[in-house]
């Protein structure tokens, strides 16, 4: 985090630099920097110094850093705005807006599924979650395809009616093309959130079935 602070908002900085302002070794601050490069929180680019100088790498902070430093604040805006959204327009307004959110998101995510069995194209969805950071296990019982989500890109936007399980079970629902549901969730005291997907209905209406078969743990 120290680093991540250095980085935000200000001008790139080179190893040497961050050496002298945080008042540690080489291999302590090349290590943090490494691991805050795999985590996406900072990029680094290749400098060309003039005249016959070696180039060297600066470091600076990328939107995901940013997103990282205020995630407490996360967690008072987002359930502000879900508030203000269904004060002005109550629950038909807000379900417009989760309607929408999801098929964002779901576009985004269909574009990179090639898959079409409902199954497969779960476990793409799986995989990519898994290329941005997530941790997500896929389970089968009883024809139904069980995916548990111990991490949570939304949990940041969680509020008490849990429209961001909403948004999540319809989004799931979108790219499987058959009805989702939610089985457990870490806002209830779980481990973690799980949803069962049902791949033998395969061809229904998705988007009309979920939305009345959540269920809490």
């Amino acid at each position: 985090m120290r680093v991540v602070k250095l980085l935000a908002g200000c001008p790139s900085r080179t190893v040497g630099e961050l050496i002298d302002e945080t008042g540690v070794t080489r291999t302590a601050v090349t290590e943090q920097l490494n691991e805050l490069l795999a985590a996406g929180f900072i990029e680094r680019n290749l400098e060309y110094l003039v005249g016959r100088g070696r180039p060297r790498h600066r470091y600076s902070a990328t939107l995901s850093a940013m997103v990282l430093l205020f995630a407490n604040n996360q967690k008072l805006v987002v359930p502000a705005i879900w508030k203000a959204v269904h004060a002005i327009g109550g629950e038909k307004l807000t379900k417009r807006v989760l309607r929408s959110v999801s098929r964002s998101l779901a576009k985004h995510y269909k574009e990179k599924i090639t898959a079409t069995d409902p199954k497969k194209r779960i476990v793409q969805y799986a995989a990519i979650l898994e290329a941005e950071g997530g941790l997500v296990d896929l389970s089968t019982k009883g024809g139904h395809l069980t995916v548990t989500k111990r991490t949570c890109a939304f949990i940041g936007m969680f509020d008490n009616n849990r429209n961001v399980c909403e948004i999540d079970i319809r989004l799931m629902a979108a790219i499987a093309g058959c009805p989702v549901r939610q089985t457990s969730c870490r806002n209830d005291g779980a481990p973690c959130c799980q949803f069962e997907v049902d791949t033998k209905s395969a061809g229904g209406s998705p988007m009309a079935k979920t939305a009345t078969k959540r269920s809490r743990s």
